[in-house]
């Protein structure tokens, strides 16, 4: 099953795929949402991919709790699973930017290109995390 991972921003949108057996996220690329028609984006994505579900990065304070992000977060959930008619499952995607930047500043990325594929990255880390505790949760619970 592949599945779609998005980091939500409020300017632009991170997104990755997983591959087939929903193992494996990949960065796949960013939408702009100052020029992209999202909805739209999201359903080309869908289709592509034959996507099956969608996580979203729920950004949690370090506190664990929701501020103004999270909130925001939970709207675009909703949207996209009102567009895509897809079920959203939202993730905890505290550090992933950082881990994102971490990683591409050790892979020797400049500094431009980091901002240019930052989001993208920081999707899939955040979509690789999902696939991990999906595949070692015993329980089968499958909620973020």
């Amino acid at each position: 099953m592949r599945i779609l991972g998005l980091d939500h921003g409020e300017r632009r949108i991170g997104v990755a795929v997983s591959d087939a057996t929903g193992t494996i996220a990949t960065p796949h690329s960013v939408i702009d949402r100052r020029v992209a028609d999202v909805p739209v984006a999201l359903r080309s994505l869908v289709t592509e991919f034959a996507v099956e579900r969608v996580v979203v990065g729920l950004p949690l304070l370090l506190s664990g709790e929701e501020g103004q992000a999270a909130r925001s977060a939970r709207a675009f959930a909703d949207e996209v699973a009102e567009e895509t008619g897809l079920p959203v499952l939202l993730q905890d995607e505290r550090y992933t930017t950082v881990t994102a930047e971490d990683a591409l500043i050790e892979g020797g990325v400049r500094r431009r290109r980091r901002r240019d594929v930052r989001d993208k990255v920081a999707a899939a880390v955040m979509l690789q995390s999902y696939l991990d505790r999906r595949m070692h949760d015993d329980d089968g619970d499958d909620q973020a």
